[in-house]
């Protein structure tokens, strides 16, 4: 057998590819502070410059309403995933605490249920962050998208058979490669009956290869992050979590996928569905890597997928992606202009609809001007050879455009995409020579704090700064404070009470979630427990073996393996594949091929056990670890 010291660094790859650990904070304690004068003359300058009355809005948001879910979506084990009731307190005028332009917008979010949005087409929003759209077919549901989890699935498809009546599922189309549009597809119909009916799944090309790798190489950072971006253990209150941006909670619950055999690869391709005709259009590369919109001509129908929402999108989110290209983006919505015909709604799958050809038109018009001119004079103040902070500064939008509300910055924000196309075209680096190799943060804290005369000062300075409004300047201060001195209780707190008027003012939700996720750590440190993988397992089955390999090979610990030289052979009994995988200059390499002869060791195991050691759901003494065989390794 191969000494375990020499074959550890591969099997402890295997099972721990892609899965992290938050490090330990020191605690404070402490909650939720009240908003300070600044804070509110900020939020009041919102009700002079936009007209916030959202009377208007809710017309639209609450058009077709057939009824409203109560109670909460549980797990199996019963941990509770959405409350229905946890956001009713988001109604009338906005409290100091929240910036008055994001509370109208968490207003129209708040209208949850089933809605009629034209003759034989419905949705269902309000179950999960996204919508599911239902197309009456000739012998049952066109489904469009499939929510985040099962859970939030199967709950909208039975409130929507119990108010419209029970009918099969005829068929499922997939938007886009986002997981919160194909997660829930266990929850719509079985893969047993998919299978067995042979249900139309239909997608765009590269959706599977797209759904299936985004997270697995950085899964755990962008996890990690996305409980800032969404709020997910903040308190639902006036001091908390009031809404995402796009739909009100992401339900984080079991996490599945199933493959499309329709597969939409023409620019423009018309396919008739159980009876209904679509017009599907494949848009790349924009919101997400593989995204389609479609037209529905006998409904004078026209979705947008994700590339429209009622407010402006990320090019980069907040929680990490890759970056998003934003002339793309605007050429997509010019063509949609194109592509609309006699349409008489759009629906998105996120947020409400909206009526009436003109209306629809200045819409897409107004989307596609927000990505363009945020492009445009980003590039133009590039070549004036402007640095990133400096045009985030610098840029804000035409009246024609900021007044607009459905291209607000209520999930992205403005400054935040000014740095995505800096970074699209320039890299994150800003031209300035000292911050080619800057020093680490907590080494550059200690020196500022070395500086300033230790954190006391630093903490003096900031709390003059928070006192006159200058929230910005005292979170640069406190951050070299908390770094510098992680166990400064009085830095800690002041920051935290920073982060919390930042967050009060933020008219992006994401912003506001990341910053009183932030204060919320800071006093009560990181949650005990991150996000699951096994919850997604039924996803993982989906996923190329080669997407697992290369995060194995980016959870090598490079110095531990320097002078190793390792071969394994990795077979997938059940389905006859076989990688090799070797460690050579303490790089994990791996192909398809034959076993090779000259291996250390062959680990053997079916492939559905091999993606719980992936998932982490594969216990140490798992009959997989009894499967591996191999020769001394030779030094």
């Amino acid at each position: 057998m191969i000494p375990d010291g020499l074959i550890r660094p591969v099997l402890l790859a295997l099972v721990l590819a892609g899965l992290g650990a938050c490090g330990p904070t020191a605690p404070v304690g402490g909650s939720a502070g009240d908003a300070q004068p600044a804070t509110v003359a900020w939020n009041e300058a919102f009700t002079k410059e936009l007209d916030l009355d959202p009377a208007a809005g809710l017309v639209d948001a609450k058009r077709g309403f057939i009824a409203r879910p109560s109670g909460k979506i549980v797990a199996d084990d019963g941990t509770l995933l959405h409350d229905f009731d946890a956001y009713a307190f988001v109604d009338g005028k906005a409290p100091a605490t929240v910036n008055p332009s994001l509370w109208r917008h968490a207003i129209m979010n708040a209208q949850a249920g089933l809605f009629k949005v034209t003759e034989g087409i419905y949705q269902l929003r309000g179950f999960d962050i996204a919508n599911i759209t239902l197309v009456e077919g000739k012998t049952g549901w066109i489904v469009i998208d499939a929510l985040t989890a099962r859970e939030s699935a199967a709950a909208a498809m039975a409130f929507a058979n119990r108010h419209l009546g029970p009918r099969p599922v005829s068929a499922l189309i997939f938007t886009h490669s986002h997981v919160d549009h194909f997660g829930g597809a266990l929850g719509v119909v079985s893969a047993a009956e998919a299978a067995r009916r042979k249900l139309p799944v239909i997608a765009s090309e590269g959706f599977l290869e797209e759904a299936t790798s985004e997270n697995v190489l950085v899964g755990t950072a962008m996890a990690r992050r996305s409980i800032y971006q969404f709020g997910k253990n903040l308190e639902r209150s006036a001091k908390g979590n009031v809404d995402t941006g796009l739909g009100k909670n992401v339900v984080y619950g079991a996490v599945g996928i199933l493959p499309p055999n329709l597969i939409i690869d023409k620019p423009t391709q018309e396919v008739t569905v159980d009876g209904v005709r679509f017009i599907f259009h494949n848009v790349p590369g924009a919101e997400a890597p593989a995204e389609m919109t479609f037209a529905i001509p006998e409904k004078k129908a026209y979705g947008g997928a994700e590339n429209l929402a009622q407010t402006m999108h990320n090019l980069l989110p907040v929680r990490g992606a890759k970056l998003r290209d934003a002339l793309r983006w605007a050429n997509y919505m010019q063509q949609a202009l194109d592509q609309l015909g006699d349409a008489e709604v759009y629906f998105g799958q996120h947020n409400w609809p909206i009526w009436g050809r003109e209306r629809i038109a200045d819409f897409i018009a107004r989307h596609r001007d927000v990505y363009k001119y945020t492009h445009d004079q980003t590039v133009r103040l590039i070549n004036a050879g402007k640095t990133p902070s400096e045009i985030a500064e610098t840029v804000s939008l035409p009246r024609s455009l900021r007044e607009h509300a459905g291209a607000r910055g209520y999930y992205g924000a403005l400054r935040h995409n000014v740095k995505a196309v800096y970074q699209f075209y320039l890299g994150a680096y800003d031209g300035n020579p000292a911050r080619l190799d800057p020093l680490p943060p907590r080494e550059s804290a200690r020196r500022y704090l070395e500086l300033l005369g230790g954190a006391d000062k630093a903490v003096a300075a900031a709390q003059a700064a928070f006192d006159k409004g200058e929230y910005r300047w005292a979170a640069e201060l406190l951050n070299h404070a908390v770094f510098g001195d992680p166990a400064h209780k009085p830095a800690r707190e002041l920051l935290a009470r920073t982060y919390e008027q930042l967050g009060y003012m933020a008219e992006a939700a994401t912003w506001r979630n990341s910053y009183l996720t932030g204060a919320d750590e800071l006093r009560n440190g990181p949650p005990k427990k991150g996000i699951d993988r096994s919850a997604v397992i039924e996803m993982l089955y989906h996923t190329p073996i080669e997407r697992f390999l290369e995060a194995m090979a980016a959870a090598l610990d490079g110095p531990a393996a320097e002078g190793k030289n390792l071969k394994i052979n990795l077979v997938l009994a059940d389905t006859g594949e076989t990688h090799v995988l070797w460690i050579e200059n303490a790089v994990l390499h791996h192909k398809r091929a034959a076993a090779a002869a000259d291996a250390n060791a062959t680990l053997t195991l079916p492939k559905e056990t091999f993606i719980k050691l992936m998932a982490g759901s594969a216990r140490q003494g798992h009959p997989a670890q009894r499967g591996v065989q191999g020769r001394r390794q030779p030094h």
